[in-house]
């Protein structure tokens, strides 16, 4: 069985042609869930070398990838300087009125099932009255995520949003299991509307188009921070539920009422918090509480506004 074994990689290294090729180029690190008899076939096949690149890897021989979603790659790897970009939400206004979930799900091609942002019934009580409360990415400074992922294909930008490049995403779910948050979203089928947007350049800070068997998840609408444009849930809301803004600034803007107010004296006066301090990612989105009743009656519980 072992003489067996030996064989076996001793012909997939030769069919691969990894000793040779890979050496040339820094060796070879991963490949993106190629079948075995892809690389028998000698099929164009996509690898990561260990510098850290795209390569396409096709009958012996290695190419570097170049296309036109490198400049938006770039771009969005890099962040907006000088930024620092942070999230509120005040409980105490959602009613679920779902405007946010639907206008993210349409700018990101998402299907029905699909969230990068929901919003959950919550109740800590039977005496208390439930509230809800939306729930996106936390664009952690510590993110697990990032440090699992094995491809560098989630990363953390200098303006504090996580993003995931699913042009590298070999659909591991590592960072899916790293999240305390339960923040990110598998493609087991093909995206919205695949066929309409399959031949748009990728966008890293759009995440469109979308990629069956990569991971997905809410991206801060960095694409519209690009543009001065408040993220797609905060201005889509109609009942001032969510502010946004820049830390650096000690500014946030509500995207109902396009008020801007300071952001320290926003949290100190409201009590804010951050879900799950206590595990240390020090996440960007922070809640103020909701203003509930005790010994709320059944139809109060219920109630959705």
């Amino acid at each position: 069985m072992e003489d067996k074994k030996d064989k076996n990689r001793r012909e997939f290294l030769k069919t691969l042609g990894i000793i040779g090729a890979a050496g040339a180029s820094g060796a070879l690190a991963m490949y993106f869930g190629n079948k075995y008899e892809d690389l028998k076939e000698g099929k164009k096949i996509k690898l990561l070398t260990v510098d850290n690149k795209v390569v396409e890897f096709e009958n012996g021989e290695i190419n570097e990838i170049k296309n036109s979603t490198e400049k938006f790659i770039e771009r969005g790897r890099e962040g907006i300087a000088g930024r620092s970009w942070v999230m509120v939400i005040d409980l105490s206004r959602c009613k679920n009125a779902r405007k946010c979930i639907k206008a993210c799900q349409t700018a990101h091609k998402l299907r029905p099932e699909q969230y990068h942002i929901n919003t959950l019934q919550m109740q800590e009580s039977d005496d208390m009255s439930s509230y809800f409360m939306p729930k996106p990415c936390m664009h952690c400074d510590n993110p697990p995520c990032v440090s699992v992922c094995p491809v560098d294909a989630t990363f953390k930008r200098n303006d504090g949003i996580v993003l995931i490049d699913n042009e590298r995403c070999i659909g591991c779910r590592f960072c899916i299991a790293a999240c305390p948050y339960s923040a990110r979203t598998f493609h087991w089928f093909d995206p919205k509307d695949k066929e309409k947007y399959e031949n748009q350049p990728y966008d890293v800070e759009l995440n469109v188009p979308q990629k069956r068997g990569t991971v997905t998840k809410c991206l801060f609408s960095a694409d519209r921070l690009r543009n001065n444009e408040l993220p797609y849930c905060v201005s889509n809301c109609p009942n001032g539920v969510y502010y946004f803004g820049d830390k650096n600034e000690d500014a946030v803007t509500n995207g109902t009422t396009k008020e801007t107010v300071r952001l320290s004296k926003l949290l100190e006066d409201n009590a804010a918090f951050r879900l799950m301090e206590e595990l240390g990612q020090e996440p960007r989105v922070y809640y103020l509480p909701p203003k509930r009743n005790n010994n709320a009656s059944d139809s109060e519980k219920n109630n959705i506004g």
